[in-house]
């Protein structure tokens, strides 16, 4: 099987496991309730800001605004595109007059999907390490042993989607869980720059960790003010947790998405 069709599929298999996980996932009585007009202009929001957002680096290190190659080639990165998903959805609510949030239905799919994803970036040989003499190195093919950082992020995805699971079944941070899910991988981008073979710009850091530092800046504003609006960030929701082995018998299979 070639790198590209390893690629494909395992973005493939990342999308249906977030469409699945979101699909099963509980959702607050007011979510349910909101109109599928609304519902579906949130998700063509969240889809294109991702899809703009994970272009911006190619706009600064690439040919410009204006080149075919920066809007239609291949590359793309998922620190941007979920920050201009996560903002995109926000303007939108914002103008629709959406007060509902949605996050929290969110955080667990994205977590499992993209540590099925991660697989497709380390099939394909892309957004790989620096240099490493580490027994676990790997040669992508320019016959040099790289930090597999793409393994590495799906550990992490995996153990933050283990972790959410932990929250939801105690009922914790409630309305904040997405918020909580960016804001720890904003940090853990921040330290991985450091084994990644990006070119340092502004005071020594590379652009990603100048975007993981707005990310984790602007999120935790954000909380503060929820928090204030809507009470304590430990709140318990009692909600069940999804049980995707049963699904088909139990009203969870009956949440629209």
């Amino acid at each position: 099987m070639s790198p590209r069709v390893a690629y494909s599929l395992f973005m493939l298999l990342a999308l249906l496991a977030f469409l699945v996980v979101r699909h099963f996932m509980p959702k607050p009585a007011a979510l349910r309730t909101l109109p599928l007009g609304q519902r579906l202009v949130l998700v063509l929001a969240g889809f294109c800001g991702g899809a703009l957002g994970a272009k911006v680096p190619f706009l600064f290190h690439g040919e410009g605004l204006f080149s075919q190659t920066t809007w239609l080639s291949d590359g793309k990165t998922i620190t941007t595109g979920l920050l201009g998903a996560y903002v995109a959805v926000e303007i939108a609510k914002l103008i629709l007059g959406v007060t509902v949030k949605t996050g929290d239905t969110f955080a667990l799919p994205l977590a499992v999907a993209l540590c099925i994803g991660r697989w497709g970036c380390f099939c394909n040989g892309c957004c790989g390490g620096v240099a490493t003499d580490w027994p676990w190195g790997v040669d992508f093919g320019d016959g040099v042993a790289r930090h597999p950082t793409q393994i590495y992020e799906s550990a992490f995805h995996l153990a933050m989607a283990a972790l959410l699971v932990g929250i939801m079944r105690r009922g914790w941070f409630r309305y904040h869980r997405l918020k909580l899910y960016l804001i720890a991988y904003g940090g853990y981008r921040f330290f991985t720059e450091y084994i990644r073979p990006e070119p340092a710009s502004a005071l020594g850091l590379t652009f990603y960790q100048w975007v993981a530092i707005v990310m984790i800046v602007g999120l935790s504003a954000q909380w503060i003010v929820d928090r204030r609006r809507l009470g304590s960030f430990a709140a318990p929701d009692n909600e069940p947790i999804p049980d995707l082995s049963r699904a088909a018998s139990t009203d969870l299979v009956k949440t629209p998405l």
